[in-house]
């Protein structure tokens, strides 16, 4: 069962038509319920007898929220394996007999397409998700998952040092902190409704759901397949310059060997478990533990450090719940950058710390987001904080910028110290992007070990560091970014160098195609990615079209761009401006330049190309 939970002030609903055949029969169609736990409910296979269980955690969530009133909402969009609608429709009939003992329930019909409107109180613990599943079916779960539900404490640090508990401090300046701080609090994850990125990587043409599979797995079309190998391009070399060195690992691993298993419960994740006959496996959800088992091989000394490993994790994987999964945000199969540094100690460790976050901020803002545009966060331990203080104070200065604070007092991670940049999207949701860890324990489980001064075998530090997060979620990130400009009057926009089509051209007559189609090959010959709009269209809806897919540059040719050897470009974001094409070349290669370039994606003729989606 799967099940949405949100704190309301009210809710209203209307029931408008059948759904189902057997929709059950009513006598009311409009319904409200004011202060109230609103329960939204998928009920799924297997679910049979699964009320008195469910029943016992929805009232677990409504005397936390010192609740009276219990709405039941029968919700199929939070999971794709339902039960029957008779077996459905006898668990919510049980859940409301169990529940209708302490409280006063409302439920509202099932089998019916309802309208509805919820004012959501907005605290931190006023919208939460929880997977209730029968007895004997509870997934594995690491005991990192386990301790992450332990006594936490959260403040927010201010560039001069000083830390505030979340409730006292003023986030009038920050309102997006505010978000953030009660994404983090509230542990809610599912979303209620489709993310503006989905429509928008539908609508472009990038990437979508495969129905052949699940949603947290994408299918990648021309487009998109091109926007992610620039990405990962990029990221690669960034890491490469930064000095790393490219390894590859396998994606499957014994389940029962040793190291790994005791990383398994150390790993905050949940994990995808193979059989292979009796064997059992787990596909990896990281590069670490290959690149770990490659330098517990490898022979060093204190000389070499530090020593910087990296691989394009392609893929990687984790078992996310299903409401979790929505477009490029949160997947099941994503692609890492993971790149692992090798310290003497912590002085070393700490210095590198800083190096990578720096790049990491550096990174984001070749893809558009700069620090505005997202969150810091930065986890430690209690005794990592009192020796390291001025450390964790300059890590704010550098953002010169209010950050999220999580402490614990015991640590139940492999590290002692995390930093991530999280995207607040359109729906308050948060998503890490960067991050870099500081890893005390998994040198001595590898048994990876150097040479120090005195010839003696020591455990080094270990830094895991992804400079941009997952390339599908910097997908994401960009896109979410780009909707919220575009509500701002903005005009939506990839960076330059990331878009498919740079340029277009679209010749005014038939009689200028020879022209236009010069013009054309001339740019892709200097590694600009140029396409034509050869169609039998206006030439207006040529460029209303040109502009829906967010071509950075049109390029219109017609009598008097011929006769005068010049080139009118619609310049997206800036208007129509006239130049000669080595001004224009001078303005492209400005943009592109030190970044990653690939070749058009599709063909260069519009009337030669499929279209993906309808």
């Amino acid at each position: 069962m799967r099940v949405l939970f949100i704190h309301a002030d009210y809710i209203e609903y209307e029931a408008r038509e059948k759904a189902l055949k057997n929709a059950e029969e009513i006598e009311k169609r409009k319904e409200r319920c004011d202060e109230c736990l609103v329960a939204f409910i998928s009920v799924e296979e297997g679910d049979d007898g699964i009320a008195p269980r469910a029943s016992k955690e929805i009232e677990e969530i409504a005397e936390k929220l010192n609740v009276e009133r219990i709405v039941l909402y029968p919700y199929a969009h939070l999971s794709p394996k339902l039960a029957s609608p008779d077996v459905a429709m006898k668990v919510l009939l049980n859940l409301e007999s169990i529940l209708g003992e302490k409280y006063e329930v409302c439920r509202a019909p099932f089998g019916w397409y309802k309208s509805f409107v919820i004012s959501c109180k907005g605290h931190p613990l006023s919208e939460l998700s929880k997977e209730i599943r029968a007895e004997g079916e509870e997934e594995e779960e690491s005991e990192a998952l386990k301790a992450e539900k332990k006594t936490t404490y959260w403040y927010i640090m201010t560039p001069d040092g000083e830390l505030h508990d979340v409730s006292e401090f003023n986030y009038e300046k920050y309102p997006n902190l505010k978000k953030f701080v009660d994404y983090e609090i509230s542990g809610t994850r599912a979303v209620t409704r489709i993310p503006p990125h989905v429509e928008l990587m539908q609508k472009l043409e990038l990437a979508d759901y495969e129905p052949g599979s699940d949603s947290g797995n994408m299918r990648y079309y021309p487009k998109g397949k091109l926007v992610k190998r620039l990405i990962e391009e990029y990221v690669e070399n960034r890491v490469l310059d930064y000095g790393a060195m490219e390894v590859e690992t396998p994606i499957m691993y014994d389940y029962n060997h040793p190291s790994l298993k005791s990383y398994l419960n150390r790993f905050p994740a949940r994990q995808y478990i193979v059989l292979s006959g009796k064997d059992k496996y787990f596909l990896r959800f990281a590069a670490c533990f290959g690149q770990f088992l490659l330098m517990h091989d490898a022979t060093f000394s204190y000389k070499q450090l530090p020593i910087r490993i990296y691989e394009l994790a392609k893929y990687a994987f984790r078992r996310e719940q299903k409401g979790e999964l929505v477009g490029l945000r949160r997947l099941r199969a994503f692609t890492m950058p993971d790149m692992h540094t090798l310290a003497a100690d912590m002085e070393q460790a700490k210095e590198e710390f800083r190096r990578q976050y720096e790049m990491a901020i550096s990174v984001l803002k070749d893809f558009g987001l700069e620090l505005g545009d997202y969150e810091v966060a930065i986890r430690f331990t209690r005794d990592f904080y009192e020796e390291n203080r001025e450390f964790i104070n300059d890590l704010v200065r550098l953002v010169n910028r209010p950050v999220l604070i999580q402490m614990w007092d015991e640590r139940f991670f492999y590290f002692v110290l995390k930093f991530e940049f999280n995207f607040v999207d359109a729906m308050n949701k948060a998503a890490a992007l960067s991050t870099v860890q500081i890893d005390v324990e998994n040198a001595q489980r590898y048994g990876i070990t150097y040479y120090d001064e005195k010839g003696e075998k020591k455990n080094p530090y270990i830094l895991h560091c992804s400079p941009s997060g997952a390339v599908e979620r910097v997908m994401y990130a960009m896109l979410e970014k780009a909707y919220m400009d575009s509500q701002r009057g903005r005009k939506p926009m990839l960076p330059v160098w990331l878009s498919p089509t740079q340029v277009r051209i679209i010749p005014v007559k038939d009689e200028f195609m020879d022209y236009a189609t010069a013009v054309m090959h001339d740019l892709a010959d200097l590694g600009f990615r140029v396409d034509l709009d050869d169609r039998d269209l206006s030439v207006s809806r040529k460029i209303r079209d040109a502009e829906k897919e967010w071509i950075p540059y049109i390029v219109v040719i017609g009598e008097k761009e011929i006769s005068e050897e010049i080139l009118t470009v619609r310049i997206r974001g800036e208007g129509v401006k006239v130049m000669k094409m080595d001004e224009f070349l001078k303005i492209l290669e400005e943009k592109v330049r030190g970044y990653p370039r690939a070749k058009l994606p599709l063909p260069a003729l519009l009337s030669m190309r499929p279209k993906f989606r309808g």
